[in-house]
């Protein structure tokens, strides 16, 4: 029973104190890479073994269903989501699971394992601590996807629904750590060490999760790759590119001005078609395609 005197809020860390919490953050996550068992703390089983599935030259429909049926929370959302102005622009509804996951093909599937997992999380009592850091990122993950999609419409060859998928899975090593750190409150409290593990290790963690998900090879090198300037622009055009310049836009959507020189530096851009005549237009569809994406994800 409270006695009305607030409890004492505790002291805040030392310097010495948050460097030592980030020393062994550190250490945990690079034991946990060398030894292959990079997973997101209570990320749902179900979603997981999807990823996995999707990643198996032999999987078919049969199959698919069959797990998807094991979980009515996801088949609903994979229904949901065949059906949503996103994916069905003719309006031909589906009502059974296998129609729907006919239609959608594999990204898309892919696509909506994250999106109800991310659900899931942000649902689970042990991350409301993070609540909000979680939502930013869901909120950044779900512009990219529509960046993505939007710029990858303009060439046939790179295909919407891997952009659309690239652009969700783009954050997942921020997940993983934001998440990794919610049992670390003095490092989180302390930003610009959170934010420097974030920038050092979010792109090689990425990789890993998405390899131990079975995605495409060709997709994770896309992710993995698209912040680094020597890796991106080199050979065919590719989802790289995409993701490089769906990046700026989301970073420099409020200042235009600064878009635009940035997108005329921006080698991908070049590649793309993208200019500051193209800047209004994308961005007047990307916000459709965030309003049809958020219909579509359950968001």
């Amino acid at each position: 029973m409270s006695t009305g005197t607030p409890s004492p809020r505790p002291a805040p860390a030392t310097a010495r104190e948050s460097t030592q919490d980030a020393f062994e953050f550190v250490k945990a996550l690079a034991a946990e890479l060398s030894g292959g068992t990079v997973s997101i703390p209570s990320f749902p089983e179900v979603a997981m073994r999807l990823q996995r599935l999707l990643g198996d030259e032999n999987a078919d429909a049969e199959r698919i269903v069959r797990l998807l049926g094991a979980e009515p929370a996801l088949a609903a959302r994979v229904v949901g989501m065949a059906n949503s102005a996103a994916l069905n622009p003719a309006g031909q509804r589906v009502t059974d699971l296998r129609a729907a996951v006919t239609r959608m093909g594999f990204d898309a599937l892919r696509s909506a394992a994250i999106a109800f997992a991310v659900a899931q999380l942000r649902g689970a009592e042990q991350f409301r601590a993070i609540e909000k850091p979680l939502a930013r990122l869901w909120r950044r993950s779900v512009e990219m996807a529509a960046l993505c999609r939007v710029i990858a419409r303009r060439h046939r060859e790179l295909g919407a629904d891997a952009a659309l998928l690239v652009g969700l899975l783009h954050g997942v090593g921020k997940l993983y750590i934001l998440t990794r750190a919610a049992r670390h409150p003095r490092l989180f409290a302390d930003q610009a060490a959170f934010q420097g593990i974030v920038r050092d290790w979010h792109a090689d963690i990425t990789k890993a999760l998405l390899e131990n998900w079975k995605i495409d090879d060709e997709l994770v090198e896309a992710i993995h790759g698209y912040e680094d300037p020597e890796r991106v622009g080199r050979g065919p055009l590719s989802l790289s590119d995409v993701l490089a310049v769906a990046d700026l836009f989301a970073s420099l959507r409020e200042r235009p001005e600064v878009l635009e020189m940035r997108l005329a530096e921006c080698y991908s851009a070049t590649r793309l078609g993208i200019d500051a005549a193209a800047i209004a237009q994308v961005l007047e569809e990307c916000n459709a395609e965030m309003t049809a994406l958020r219909d579509a994800l359950g968001q």
